[in-house]
């Protein structure tokens, strides 16, 4: 779909980043972790590669292998790297005790571990998509050794 006033807006502003969750307070915290765990885009590219996203840490390790074809795609990169830190962050909420999805009052999803800490993934998920580096995998063994 070409749109005229998009070209224009992308080049001033650069690409679209972030994803944001909004509820009314009474958010089901099952309900919300399983819609930021649906990740269609990551996880269409990651079945036409072969590579099988079970929510597991070598999973993460697969996706770092995957060659970065999505890099030239201007509108496909952003999406996917929200896609790949909603992933992350899906990893790391089902593995390391503790672990729990927090939602911002801007509505910005982040994963808060035992200690507090909180680990910003999405923006994790960009760096990846965009230069491959931090890998996915290293993000998740930082957070998994704390």
């Amino acid at each position: 779909m070409d749109i005229p006033f998009l070209g224009t807006w992308r080049k001033k502003r650069g690409p679209a980043f972030g994803v944001a969750v909004y509820s009314d307070g009474d958010a089901d915290a099952s309900g919300v972790a399983e819609l930021l765990s649906e990740c269609e885009l990551l996880r269409s590219h990651a079945e036409q590669a072969g590579v099988d996203l079970d929510d597991s840490a070598a999973s993460l390790e697969a996706l770092d292998q995957l060659v970065p074809r999505w890099r030239d795609d201007e509108e496909t990169l952003p999406w996917l790297g929200n896609d790949a830190g909603l992933y992350l962050g899906t990893v790391v909420v089902r593995t390391v005790p503790g672990a729990a999805w927090r939602i911002w009052p801007n509505g910005h999803p982040v994963v808060r571990l035992a200690s507090g800490r909180e680990i910003d993934v999405v923006a994790d998920g960009h760096t990846w998509a965009s230069t491959g580096a931090p890998e996915l995998s290293q993000v998740y063994a930082e957070v998994a050794e704390v």
